[in-house]
């Protein structure tokens, strides 16, 4: 039951355009161990950045 609800949690977060910090946390320790990862808040900046066309962007996610 539980692995169905972290399902349904991270389909929702995706579904309002939040990433999941954990899968990205897991990615980074198994693809870039020698890489900074980023904390929660940065994370989550970079994230809405990326979507809503942050530092150097237009300003409009279309």
């Amino acid at each position: 039951m539980t692995g169905w609800l972290a399902t349904l949690r991270s389909t929702a977060r995706l579904m309002v355009g939040q990433s999941d910090y954990d899968a990205y946390r897991a990615h980074m320790a198994a693809t870039h161990p020698d890489a900074p990862v980023m904390d929660k808040v940065q994370f989550f900046r970079n994230r809405q950045e990326a979507r809503y066309g942050g530092k150097g962007g237009s300003g409009r996610c279309c």
